[in-house]
């Protein structure tokens, strides 16, 4: 079931909030005594390491794309501190965790199939090749 404050990925996928842990910190940059006094900036934490919400093979490609905002125990960390108020910026935070998730969840490109050149290719390389050498050739010393 469903809960509010549950982070709905697409359709299929919803991370449930007990799987997500907010942390309000102190922001730096401009603002004057508001940066200084309010914790404005959010530390998102989603616990994948515990989560059943995204598949193993997702939880793996989600880490990879996470970089480093992914910890040891497989748990991502994303801060948000773009806006002044602690509302926009855990809005700001869930929806950047969504999208990383969103993009974990597609399936990686199929692997490469090795082609063989064709013939024509071979003939004009190895043609190519020959004009080379006749250049070179034409370069050296010549002979009375």
């Amino acid at each position: 079931m469903a809960g509010e404050n549950d982070l709905k990925i697409n359709d299929r996928v919803t991370i449930p909030d007990a799987d997500l842990e907010e942390q309000f910190i102190r922001a730096g940059g401009p603002g004057g005594q508001n940066v200084n006094k309010v914790s404005t900036a959010v530390q998102l934490r989603f616990l994948g390491s515990q989560s059943t919400a995204l598949h193993p093979d997702a939880h793996r490609r989600l880490l990879r794309l996470a970089g480093q905002r992914a910890t040891k125990d497989g748990n991502v960390l994303i801060e948000a501190s773009r806006f002044r108020s602690q509302d926009r910026n855990r809005e700001d935070a869930r929806e950047r965790l969504a999208e990383l998730v969103r993009e974990a969840l597609k399936p990686p490109p199929p692997p490469r199939r090795k082609t063989r050149p064709t013939k024509g290719s071979i003939e004009r390389r190895l043609k190519a090749k020959k004009g080379r050498s006749q250049t070179k050739r034409m370069r050296g010393s010549v002979d009375d």
